[in-house]
C-alpha cells in the first residue's frame, strides 16, 4: 500500500520503529556492525529516537570497499541475486540481495514509480539494462510488474529499434538515460520521426540531472522538453541504497520512501545542516536482510527539503545532487564541480559530443582539460566554447578538439553501464 500521504507523525513513527528493528538486526547479523558497535561501546538500545542516530558512527565508501564481505547479514546459500555497484569513483563493489530484499526492491519501485503517475493502465519502454549485474534494471521491471504496468524490455542503446518499438507496441511512459534521450531525438531529426506524434507522453529520466539547484529544468532537460513535449521525471538511487528518490508531477526534487530509508544531511564537520542548506547527503536503509547500510556517506552533495510538497505529500525531498565531494575542483580560485561544467557544455550548440578530465600540474594545482567533438569545424567554435566559460565560471579550461569518434571511444571505454563524461586523473 502507497503511504505517501501519511501525516508528518505517521511518518515518524513508521520510520522509529523501522529503525529500532533495522538496528537490533545489525546488532545480531552483521559481523562488521558487531564490531564497530563493540569498538565505539555503542548500545542500540540507546536509540530512543530517530535525532539519536547522530550518536552512532558513519560508514564511509572506503569501509564498505574494504569490509563488505563481513558486512553481509545472510549466509551464502541465502544469497538469491548479486549485483555490483556502479564503479563511478573506483571498483564496483559486489552487493548481494535476500529473496526478501528482492521483494523490497520492487516494493521501493512500486512507490517510487506509482509517485511518478505510472499506473496499471501504462504500458513502459524499459531502456535500461538487466543483465551486466545492474540492480536498477531489475528494480524497475518488478516494480511496473506490481504497479500492474505493461512493461517492453527493449534495453538501452539501438536507437532504431527504441523507435520501431515505439512505433509498434505504443508505450505511454519511456524509462532512460537523458544523454541517450538526446541520440533518439537526433536520429528522429535524420529520419523524419515526429516525437510528438507518438505515444509516449512521459519520460522518467535516469541516471543523469535534469534539473538545475531551483528545480528548473537544465540545459539537458531543456533540450529534451524542447524537442519532445512529455511530462520528464528526474529520479535519483544508488546500489548502496536499494532506494529510490522520484519526482511527483510538482517537479520540486525525489520524495523520500520513509519505510525504506533514513536520510541525514551533514557539513563538513559532520553537523545537520540547515533546511535547504547544501550538504553530504547520509543515508539509513530500513528493512535490508542482507547487506543493510547505517549512516552511510554517499558523498553526495544536496539539499533536503521538508516542507510539505504541492502534491500533498509530507516526505523529505532530496533536491539535485550539486555534485561530489571527491570530485570537488579547486580551479583558479574557484571550486566547481563536474555537473557545473557539463551543463555548460551541454548549452553549447556546436558541440556534439564531450567529455572533460582534470589533473594536477607540476604545481599540485586541479587542472581542466575538455575533450571535445564539434559539429563542423567552423574557426568561431573555440571562442563561442571559452566564452561561454568565462560567462559561468569566469574561468577558461584547455580545450582539446578530437574526432567526435574518438570521443566517443573514450565515453565508453571504462565499461561503465552509461557513458562517462567527466575522468579524475587527479590520482
Amino acid at each position: 500500500m502507497n503511504t505517501s500521504f501519511d501525516t508528518e507523525e505517521q511518518i515518524y513513527q513508521k520510520q522509529y520503529a523501522a529503525l529500532k528493528l533495522q538496528l537490533a538486526y545489525l546488532a545480531e547479523h552483521s559481523p562488521y556492525y558487531r564490531r564497530v558497535f563493540k569498538l565505539a561501546s555503542v548500545d542500540v538500545a540507546s536509540v530512543r529516537s530517530i535525532a539519536d542516530l547522530s550518536k552512532l558512527p558513519f560508514t564511509t565508501k572506503e569501509e564498505l570497499n574494504q569490509f563488505y564481505s563481513e558486512m553481509l547479514c545472510i549466509s551464502e546459500d541465502a544469497i538469491a541475486d548479486s549485483v555490483v555497484t556502479s564503479g563511478t569513483l573506483g571498483e564496483p563493489i559486489p552487493f548481494h540481495l535476500s529473496e526478501n530484499d528482492l521483494q523490497r526492491l520492487a516494493h521501493n519501485e512500486f512507490l517510487s514509480l506509482s509517485i511518478a503517475g505510472i499506473t496499471a493502465q501504462d504500458k513502459v519502454q524499459l531502456s535500461a539494462t538487466m543483465d551486466k549485474l545492474f540492480m536498477a534494471g531489475i528494480a524497475y521491471y518488478m516494480g511496473l510488474r506490481k504497479i500492474g504496468a505493461g512493461v517492453i524490455r527493449v534495453g538501452p542503446g539501438a536507437p532504431e529499434l527504441q523507435w520501431s518499438t515505439i512505433k509498434r507496441f505504443s508505450p505511454t511512459v519511456f524509462i532512460g538515460v537523458p544523454s541517450f534521450i538526446l541520440k533518439l531525438l537526433d536520429y528522429a531529426d535524420a529520419h523524419g520521426i515526429d516525437p510528438a506524434k507518438t505515444s509516449v507522453k512521459k519520460i522518467i529520466c535516469i541516471g543523469e540531472a535534469i534539473r538545475n539547484e531551483d528545480f528548473s529544468y537544465n540545459n539537458l532537460g531543456k533540450r529534451i522538453i524542447q524537442r519532445w513535449p512529455v511530462a520528464l521525471h528526474s529520479t535519483y538511487a544508488s546500489t548502496e541504497m536499494s532506494t529510490a528518490f522520484t519526482e511527483c508531477e510538482a517537479g520540486n526534487g525525489g520524495h523520500q520512501l520513509s519505510d525504506l530509508i533514513i536520510t541525514e544531511c551533514v557539513d563538513e564537520n559532520d553537523q545537520p545542516v540547515s533546511e535547504g542548506e547544501i550538504g553530504e547527503l547520509v543515508i539509513t536503509t530500513l528493512g535490508v536482510e542482507s547487506m543493510p547500510l547505517l549512516r552511510f556517506r554517499t558523498g553526495d552533495l544536496c539539499r533536503l527539503y521538508t516542507s510539505p510538497c504541492s502534491c500533498g505529500r509530507k516526505t523529505v525531498r532530496v533536491g539535485p545532487i550539486v555534485g561530489r565531494k571527491k570530485q570537488m575542483i579547486k580551479f583558479k580560485g574557484t571550486t566547481l564541480y563536474p555537473p557545473a561544467l557539463n551543463e555548460i557544455l551541454n548549452e553549447i550548440p556546436c558541440i556534439r559530443s564531450y567529455y572533460t578530465e582534470v589533473y594536477r600540474n607540476e604545481l599540485g594545482l586541479d587542472m581542466i582539460r575538455v575533450h571535445a567533438a564539434c559539429i563542423n569545424d567552423n574557426e568561431e567554435n573555440d571562442k563561442i566554447i571559452k566564452d561561454h566559460f568565462k560567462a559561468k565560471i569566469r574561468v577558461t579550461p584547455e580545450v582539446m578538439y578530437e574526432k567526435f569518434e574518438n570521443i566517443e571511444k573514450v565515453r565508453n571505454s571504462l565499461n561503465f553501464r552509461k557513458p562517462v563524461d567527466f575522468m579524475d586523473n587527479r590520482k
